[in-house]
């Protein structure tokens, strides 16, 4: 397939998909004159299944790794991790400037990212996401941050990667679950891009379910070729473009502070309930057809991703919820659906109307 590039001037990088391309990750890095020293960050169980694949791919090229894992759970985007990793990094430094890479989930892409950007000012970050929700679009951007008790990514930089690997063989052992949580995330894309998209995924739903390979390569291109070109247009979420990519993650995420981080929601199945609670307020504040918003929760109940936060108190949603680095000034920012396919940004929700949904979707 054709690499999709980010284009942002000098910091331009391209994105590579395909099936089986793992191997020739080593190949591609070397091109990149990235230096000798690669920093793996990865999670024990990616480590068991494919880092030796990676390490050998490199070691073709002359290029030596240390493989460095953090539990696979939101937790480890702390504080205490980072200068863990940090710490190990320094001592694997030897006045060899490392490259960082990022091999595993939107967690590693995030905190790997964080590391990359403050160790030594900034040194090199390869991403290659392993789950459907990296490939898709954590990897892609350069948004990466650890979180504090309060809310998630709060301490961050923007900081790209120089290419992005996505090998869609790796999806194969990922568990339902994690698949699930892709497909909210390519639901949202759908919703805030294209009718067609949106279209396409409602009859094929089922085989991207089974991880079907020709409508899987297709829907993570799709999604990495509407993120670049939004990436492309307000890198750093000034000019108001990039705030699209919200959709469904500003009550989402604090659905997961709610939560502690503890995994009662992972991150798709939080945004799915952010989708559906944000398309309501569209739907209450006379944006969005009922016809619509019955539309996007059914697609939504087909993909057995929740749609109500079941055991949350909403006054605790609701807390979070005022910590969300997207809002200003004390005055809240919702990315909301006008129609399938089209989204508006809209400041100043009457407060009484988001308490109102957030009791709706907490009942």
């Amino acid at each position: 397939m054709r690499d999709i590039t980010v284009k942002l001037g000098k910091r331009s990088y391209p994105i590579k998909i395909g099936n089986g391309i793992l191997v020739e990750a080593g190949a591609h890095i070397s091109r990149l004159n990235l230096g000798s020293n690669g920093i793996i960050i990865t999670n024990p169980r990616i480590k068991r299944l494919y880092g030796a694949i990676l390490k050998k791919s490199l070691a073709k090229k002359g290029i030596g790794a240390h493989i460095l894992t953090v539990p696979d759970s939101e937790s480890s985007k702390s504080y205490k991790v980072f200068s863990g990793l940090i710490n190990k990094i320094a001592k694997l430094d030897k006045g060899r400037k490392p490259f960082i890479v990022a091999f595993g989930g939107g967690v590693i892409g995030d905190l790997a990212g964080f590391v990359a950007a403050a160790y030594r000012r900034g040194v090199s970050l390869v991403q290659i996401p392993t789950t459907l929700v990296a490939q898709v679009d954590s990897s892609i951007g350069g948004k990466v941050a650890i979180d504090l008790p309060v809310a998630k990514n709060l301490v961050g930089a923007f900081y790209q990667p120089r290419i992005v690997i996505s090998d869609i063989s790796l999806l194969k052992t990922l568990p339902e679950r994690e698949i699930k949580c892709g497909l909210s995330e390519i639901i949202k894309y759908s919703i805030i891009n294209s009718r067609a998209f949106f279209d396409f995924l409602s009859r094929n739903i089922a085989s991207l379910k089974r991880l079907e390979k020709r409508n899987l390569k297709h829907v993570v291109r799709k999604c990495c070729l509407i993120k670049s070109k939004v990436v492309s247009a307000d890198e750093k979420d000034v000019k108001g473009v990039r705030a699209a990519l919200n959709y469904g993650h500003t009550i989402g995420h604090a659905i997961e502070a709610a939560s502690g981080y503890i995994g009662t929601y992972n991150h798709g199945e939080a945004i799915a309930i952010g989708m559906i609670a944000a398309a309501i307020i569209s739907n209450k504040m006379g944006m969005l057809s009922k016809k619509e918003l019955t539309e996007i929760k059914n697609i939504i109940a087909r993909t057995k991703l929740p749609t109500r936060a079941k055991g949350f108190k909403s006054p605790k949603i609701l807390a979070a919820l005022c910590h969300d680095k997207k809002f200003t000034h004390g005055i809240n920012r919702f990315v909301l659906p006008v129609r399938i396919g089209r989204i508006r940004v809209v400041e100043n929700v009457p407060k009484k109307l988001v308490a109102e949904v957030i009791r709706e979707i907490a009942a």
